[in-house]
C-alpha cells in the first residue's frame, strides 16, 4: 500500500511536509514484520523436516497424505507403525505445545506421557538445537495441512508392548544432550557432524546394535543390520568403509543414489535420497561428505574393498540361452530374469540406468543380505524428476515374475561366483531369512523363550511342593 501512495503522491511529495504515520499504519507495520518473521520460520522448519528426512517415515508410500504415519517400519520385534504428525487435534499433534513437541522429539515421550519406541530417532534427534526445534514445531503446526485420520496402532508382542519398560532403556542409553560444536574443527566439519548426528540421524541405521537394540558407539558407522537390508560400514576406512571413495563421488551418491564402478542405491537409503538428501542445498552434501571422510576408521572382517571385484563375463549368453541340458541353475535364472536389463556380460547399460554387477558394492560384500533383498524388493525411487525402476521378483511379484528361494539362491551364487565376491555362499534359507524381515536378533526371540521358560519355572515349583509335602508326610508318620 505504502508503495501504491507514494506513486500517487510522488510530486507532492517534494514540496509537501512529511506525511505523519496513522494508527491503523502504525499497527500494521509490526503485524507484517510479524508475519513475515512466522512465515521464515516455518520455511525454515520445512527445510529441517526435509533433512531430518520426517516424511520417509510419517508418509504411507503409494499417495498417503503428507505426514498422516501409517507407514509400517519393519524392526526385529514387529512392525511399529509411524504416527499422525499432522497438526490435527484429533488424530495427530495438533494439541501440543512446543514443549509437549520436544519431549517427543528428543525425550521419545508422547503428550499423554506414553514412550515411543526408537524406531523414532530420538536418539539422534535429541542432539538438535532449541532454536532448530522451535522452527520444526513452527512447521508442524503451521505450514503442514491437518489430516484428521488415526494412524494404525503399533501392537508388538509380549514383552514388548509394555511402553513402560522403554524408560529403564531410556534411563541407560538416551543422552538428551544438544550439539556442541568442536571449536578446535572447521566450520564445514561440525556442519558435517550436526548433519549425520543429529538430524539425518546416520548412525541409527550404520551403526551395529548391542544386545538390548542400543548403538555399539565403539563401532560408530561401521554398519548395522536392518533387517531384510544391511546398512553397511561408512567410517573412514579404506576397505570396510568409504576411505577409497573420493569425496565428490560421496556426494553424487547422496544426491543421485548411484556412482557407477562404485554404489547403488537401494531399500531405505533409496527412500533417504527420494525423500531427504536429493532436496538438501549442495553446501549441506558437501559437509555431510567431508565430515564422513574424515570419521574414525572402524575395521572389519572385508580384505579389498566391496567396489573392487569382478569383471565382464566372456561367457556369450546369447549362444546359451534356452538350454537346459548342463547350463548351470543360476545362469538359467540370470538369463531368463536378469540379463535383458544389466546385459548378457552384467557389464549394464551405458547411461548407468541398470548398474554393472560387477565392481558393484552390491555383489562385493561379504554379505548377500542386500543382493538378496534387492531381489526380493526390488529398486524403486525417484531423484531429480527420474524414476529409477527395478522390478521385485518376490512376493510382490507377478506371479510369472515371481522366483523361489532356490532360484534366488541360484542366481545369487552365479552373480556372486561371476562378477562379485565369490567367497559369499547363499542358501535358500538364507533368502526365506531375508523374503521373512531379516534374522532375528536373540531380543526378539523372547516371546518364544517366555513361555517355555514359564513352564519349566513352574514344573520345578510344583515338584519342589510336592517333595516338599512328601517329606512333611514322611516326618509325621515317622518314617
Amino acid at each position: 500500500m505504502f508503495s501504491v501512495w507514494a506513486g500517487m503522491h510522488a510530486a507532492q511529495a517534494q514540496t509537501a511536509a512529511p506525511a505523519q504515520p496513522t494508527a491503523a499504519s502504525a499497527a500494521t507495520a509490526p503485524a507484517a514484520a510479524t508475519a513475515s518473521s512466522d512465515a521464515l520460520l516455518v520455511e525454515k522448519g520445512r527445510k529441517l523436516a526435509v533433512a531430518a528426512d520426517c516424511a520417509a517415515c510419517h508418509t504411507a508410500p503409494k499417495g498417503g497424505a503428507s505426514f498422516a504415519g501409517g507407514y509400517p517400519i519393519a524392526s526385529p520385534l514387529g512392525s511399529i507403525y509411524a504416527t499422525n504428525i499432522t497438526p490435527s487435534k484429533t488424530a495427530g499433534i495438533g494439541s501440543y505445545s512446543l514443549e509437549d513437541f520436544s519431549r517427543a522429539l528428543r525425550q521419545g515421550l508422547r503428550k499423554d506421557g506414553a514412550h515411543l519406541y526408537p524406531a523414532m530417532p530420538y536418539t539422534a534427534y535429541a542432539q538438535i538445537s532449541d532454536e532448530d526445534t522451535e522452527a520444526l514445531y513452527a512447521y508442524f503446526m503451521h505450514g503442514v495441512q491437518p489430516v484428521d485420520q488415526a494412524a494404525p496402532q503399533t501392537a508388538l508382542p509380549f514383552p514388548f508392548n509394555i511402553r513402560l519398560s522403554m524408560a529403564v532403556w531410556n534411563a541407560l542409553y538416551l543422552k538428551d544432550q544438544r550439539f556442541k560444536p568442536d571449536a578446535s574443527k572447521p566450520p564445514e566439519w561440525n556442519h558435517g557432524a550436526y548433519l549425520v548426528d543429529a538430524l539425518a540421524h546416520c548412525s541409527t541405521c550404520h551403526t551395529p546394535r548391542n544386545a538390548l537394540m542400543a548403538e555399539d558407539s565403539s563401532r560408530y558407522l561401521g554398519g548395522g543390520s536392518l533387517g531384510a537390508w544391511y546398512a553397511p560400514n561408512i567410517s573412514s576406512d579404506a576397505i570396510n568403509g568409504i576411505g577409497g571413495w573420493t569425496e565428490a563421488e560421496l556426494v553424487q551418491y547422496l544426491k543421485t543414489g548411484r556412482v557407477p564402478g562404485k554404489a547403488q542405491a537401494a531399500g531405505p537409503m533409496a527412500e533417504a535420497i527420494e525423500h531427504s538428501l536429493q532436496h538438501l542445498p549442495d553446501s549441506d552434501i558437501q559437509a555431510i561428505a567431508s565430515y564422513l571422510k574424515q570419521t574414525k576408521a572402524v575395521a572389519g572382517g572385508e580384505t579389498q574393498p566391496r567396489y573392487s571385484y569382478g569383471k565382464a563375463s566372456l561367457q556369450s549368453e546369447d549362444t546359451q540361452r534356452g538350454l537346459v541340458d548342463g547350463a548351470d541353475a543360476g545362469w538359467k535364472v540370470f538369463s531368463g530374469s536378469c540379463a535383458h536389463c544389466h546385459q548378457a556380460n552384467a557389464s549394464g547399460t551405458a547411461n548407468g540406468e541398470y548398474p554393472s554387477l560387477f565392481h558393484n558394492s552390491v555383489t562385493g560384500a561379504d554379505r548377500a543380505d542386500n543382493l538378496i533383498a534387492t531381489i526380493l524388493h526390488g529398486v524403486d525411487r525417484t531423484v531429480q524428476g527420474r524414476a529409477h525402476f527395478m522390478p521385485a521378483f518376490g512376493d510382490a511379484a507377478s506371479f510369472t515374475d515371481r522366483l523361489s528361494d532356490q532360484e534366488i539362491a541360484d542366481v545369487s551364487n552365479y552373480v556372486l561366483t561371476q562378477y562379485g565376491n565369490p567367497a559369499v555362499k547363499v542358501q535358500p534359507a538364507d533368502v526365506a531369512a531375508v523374503r521373512a524381515g531379516g534374522k532375528p536378533p536373540l531380543i526378539a526371540q523372547l516371546p518364544r523363550l517366555i513361555v517355555p521358560a514359564a513352564v519349566v519355572l513352574l514344573v520345578l515349583v510344583l515338584a519342589f511342593i510336592v517333595i516338599r509335602q512328601r517329606r512333611k508326610a514322611a516326618a509325621s508318620s515317622g518314617v
